[in-house]
């Protein structure tokens, strides 16, 4: 009789919660929701787990509950869209975190991503120089948006019916004021010669440098700690 229960409380919760969620909550995706909606969600899910797990809980009030929530989801949602001050107190606001080439630290630590987060995100949208790269977002739900210089990729060469030459992937040489050993010993190179091209491009040390790449083609590409511009002011 218990296992009859519960599988009754599994139909009818879950169809309850499709019902709302198509009613309500729109199609949007669990990775493409804002923190708020993601909340809700997790907060539902401990709610009907509870109410599944443990037949001694009520149903009905678990069922309120959850019809609570959902309009207090859309209630939110449509408040949000209605003022925009409101939405960036309970959404997270974009986030510059590249501009030009260059890596922007301070914004990098205001949202907790390390650089292996961002050096990732960017391999998943192709760009493997960061150097390409004229602004790199994240979004509120976490997410990079990318756009690339303008000279990058404008054709593609098969367009233009000519070969071209594989890109090679830049080495990092330098991370956070170090070099990377590893990488220079993979590479060939000796940490001299990079040393050299830094104070070359105005550096005293590479403390100053928080990330820096090597490629044949393109040399030494460095991105500082600290950039002298002003960045864009990124919203809603």
């Amino acid at each position: 009789m218990e296992y009859l229960m519960i599988f009754i409380r599994i139909i009818t919760i879950m169809s309850l919660v499709l019902f709302l969620n198509l009613i309500l909550t729109g199609k949007r995706l669990v990775g493409e929701m804002p923190v708020f909606d993601f909340l809700i969600i997790i907060t539902m899910g401990s709610v009907i787990g509870a109410d599944i797990a443990d037949p001694s809980i009520e149903h009905l009030p678990t069922a309120f509950a959850i019809v609570i929530l959902a309009i207090f989801q859309y209630i939110m949602n449509k408040f949000i869209l209605k003022n925009r001050k409101f939405a960036r107190i309970v959404t997270f606001e974009p986030t510059l975190v590249m501009e030009n080439g260059k890596f922007l630290v301070n914004n990098m630590k205001k949202i907790k991503y390390s650089i292996d987060e961002l050096l990732m995100m960017l391999r998943e949208k192709d760009i493997f120089d960061f150097k390409d790269v004229l602004y790199a977002i994240i979004e509120s739900n976490g997410r990079m948006t990318v756009l690339k210089k303008a000279d990058i990729n404008p054709v593609t060469p098969k367009d233009m019916a000519i070969g071209v030459k594989e890109k090679e992937v830049p080495t990092i040489v330098i991370l956070e004021g170090r070099f990377d050993t590893e990488s220079l010993k993979r590479a060939g190179l000796k940490s001299e010669m990079i040393l050299d091209q830094v104070k070359k491009a105005g550096y005293k040390t590479i403390n100053e440098i928080f990330i820096a790449t090597y490629s044949k083609d393109k040399q030494l590409h460095i991105s500082p700690y600290h950039i002298g511009i002003d960045s864009k002011n990124i919203q809603h």
